[in-house]
């Protein structure tokens, strides 16, 4: 058969099932629409039916949330997009369609003649469509008038009176890249917004870090709403640039942005449906009362500091990893690191290459995957200069990553880490040689789904590793007993002298960060934050689908968190920004689903 009749018969296919799926929805025939999905089957919805992050699994599942949101949701106008594909059995199509009150993109994969896997996500709010491309603002005012008001004046103003005589509808607290990228969608919609944050500056965050750090994800993952980083922009940004970018973009993107402001207290209003949340501004304590409050503290909370026996006699230095200043002044000093994850490995570099006598302290199993193979396997097909080439666009990349539902998605990401550990085989028999213990998750998934499930347990190896392998930072085991007044004692007797000992030991989950400020009844009912429900190691079960809590309803009215790494903030900014706006403008948004309450933390 030639390449034009496969193509011709593949698109025909596509186009029968959506014509087919189109007809039963239209018809509101939930059992229908089930029926067109397979045995093992997967509907991810992000908010264009359910008004929340809901994957459906399996025909049951699928026919029960339709039955409960086709009435008021009102999806139509289904057209496939572009050229649909097929490899391996699977036929893969984008199409576009509508809601009651917005626009939206889907993406099918058919295996077998039947649905596979189904994308839908809203785009936009139909009559509150972003201002850009031909619905551009104007800027200038072209003619004569007395009464004129300058961008700058009207800047001025909007700055002087948000926050005292006119009130925000959302407060995001936390102006890190999360809360910025939110506050950035939330701009372009309309959507008064304050952000709050306790160091001075935009970017104060990336700054104030151990000064080795960079970002271990490539520029192509990691480019922010509506600016990208610049094509020369290097592939891995090393954090003081990073920090410059972020503020340069909160100035360029005319946020509001309160630095130097620290929340202290959030109370909600059920009777106003506000929220009443007490800043301190430079000393200055300010009440904000917004309707919609988010946390944008990143994947993680409190930093996780152990508490060891000894502590309090130790002569040396000792801090979290969050609290590290660098290397500079540890030049031939004994330094201990107490873990063996992402930033464990970035001190131990950084400290011996300044002369530091170094020991990593391993206290379990980590997974680790050279950057150079994450890349090749695993990212590169998404985001790469190659892939740009070959026309996959940032939102492209995204929309495809986000179509693999989670229940699924460790069956797609295996066979990559397989194709690593064997390409690597030796590097990693090195590093087993030198005693570090290794592992490559629970189902031997590789480290996005340890950093879906826990955000913890995994190294991208940007050249620590050599120095493990080859003896340069040496390797200790197990867990810590002890502190002396000048050493480290761990459990099975081992004494490691030190002069410095850093807790390289990972962050508690974000809601007990939410607790310090909308207090501990209210986290509780809200519930952890991260995980999916995995049954794996530090993510326990039962199953849910979605990152729990994370940009979607919480059981706490007004209540939102969000965050994660750049790429997570960009994608899935703008679906949070679109809830809010929504509730904003009164717009209707029965929620399906909305998840329970597991575990506290």
């Amino acid at each position: 058969m030639s390449q034009t009749v496969e193509h011709n018969a593949t698109r025909t296919r596509v186009e029968q099932w959506i014509s087919e799926f189109s007809e039963a929805i239209a018809a509101r025939d939930a059992d229908r629409v089930a029926s067109m999905f397979g045995e093992d089957s997967y509907w991810r919805d992000l908010i264009a039916l359910t008004w929340n992050f809901k994957t459906s699994e399996g025909r049951e599942d699928i026919a029960a949330m339709l039955r409960a949101t086709l009435e008021h949701a009102a999806p139509s106008g289904f057209t496939v997009l572009g050229e649909p594909t097929e490899a391996d059995g699977v036929t893969e199509a984008w199409f576009s369609f509508e809601t009651a009150v917005g626009r939206g993109t889907g993406h099918l994969r058919l295996a077998g003649g039947t649905a596979w896997t189904l994308l839908t996500t809203l785009d936009e709010l139909k009559g509150h469509e972003e201002p850009k491309n031909h619905r551009r603002p104007r800027g200038a005012e072209h003619g004569a008038n007395p009464d004129r008001v300058t961008w700058r004046e009207q800047r001025e103003t909007e700055l002087a009176e948000l926050g005292h005589t006119r009130q925000p509808e959302v407060v995001i607290v936390g102006g890190g890249q999360g809360g910025i990228a939110l506050g950035a969608r939330l701009r372009q919609l309309g959507v008064p917004t304050i952000i709050v944050e306790r160091n001075e500056k935009p970017g104060d965050s990336w700054r104030r870090r151990y000064k080795s750090l960079a970002l271990h994800d490539p520029v192509w993952y990691d480019h922010l709403p509506y600016i990208d980083f610049p094509d020369n922009w290097p592939v891995f940004s090393p954090k003081d640039k990073i920090g410059d970018w972020l503020e340069m973009y909160t100035k360029v993107m005319e946020l509001n942005y309160w630095g130097s402001t620290t929340a202290l207290s959030g109370k909600y209003d059920e009777d106003e449906g506000r929220w009443e949340l007490v800043v301190d501004r430079a000393g200055e304590q300010v009440t904000l009362r917004p309707r919609q409050l988010v946390m944008a503290l990143g994947v993680s909370g409190k930093p996780n500091v152990p508490v060891f026996p000894g502590q309090e006699r130790f002569r040396g230095d000792q801090h979290h990893s969050s609290q590290h200043p660098g290397p500079d002044a540890y030049q031939g000093k004994k330094a201990v690191i107490i873990g063996s994850n992402n930033s464990a490995h970035d001190i131990c570099g950084a400290l011996w290459e300044s002369g530091a006598d170094v020991t990593m302290v391993q206290r379990s199993s980590t997974h680790v995957v050279r950057s150079d193979s994450l890349m090749e396997h695993s990212l590169g097909p998404l985001y790469s200069e190659e892939a740009v080439a070959a026309g996959i666009d940032t939102r492209t990349a995204d929309l495809t990553f986000a179509s693999i539902p989670y229940r699924i998605l460790h069956r797609f990401q295996k066979p990559a880490f397989d194709a690593i550990r064997e390409q690597d085989a030796e590097f990693y028999e090195r590093l087993a040689a030198a005693g570090f213990q290794l592992d490559f998750g629970d189902d031997e998934s590789g480290l996005f789904m340890k950093y879906l499930r826990r955000g913890s347990g995994y190294y991208i190896d940007v050249g620590a590793c050599e120095l493990i392998a080859d003896g340069s930072v040496k390797l200790a085991h197990g867990d810590v007993a002890e502190l002396t007044e000048n050493e480290v004692v761990l459990a099975d007797g081992t004494r490691l002298e030190a002069d410095l000992v850093v807790y390289a030991t990972g962050f508690r989950s974000m809601n007990g960060l939410a607790a310090d400020i909308v207090g501990q009844e209210v986290a509780d009912k809200v519930g952890k934050v991260w995980g999916l429900g995995s049954d794996t190691t530090k993510d326990p079960g039962p199953w849910e689908g979605e990152e729990r809590n994370m940009w979607k309803p919480t059981q706490q009215e007004g209540l939102w968190f969000h965050g994660g790494n750049l790429h997570q903030s960009r994608h899935y900014s703008l679906y949070l920004a679109l809830q809010l706006k929504a509730r904003a403008e009164g717009i209707p948004t029965p929620v399906y689903g909305l998840q329970e309450v597991h575990h506290t933390s």
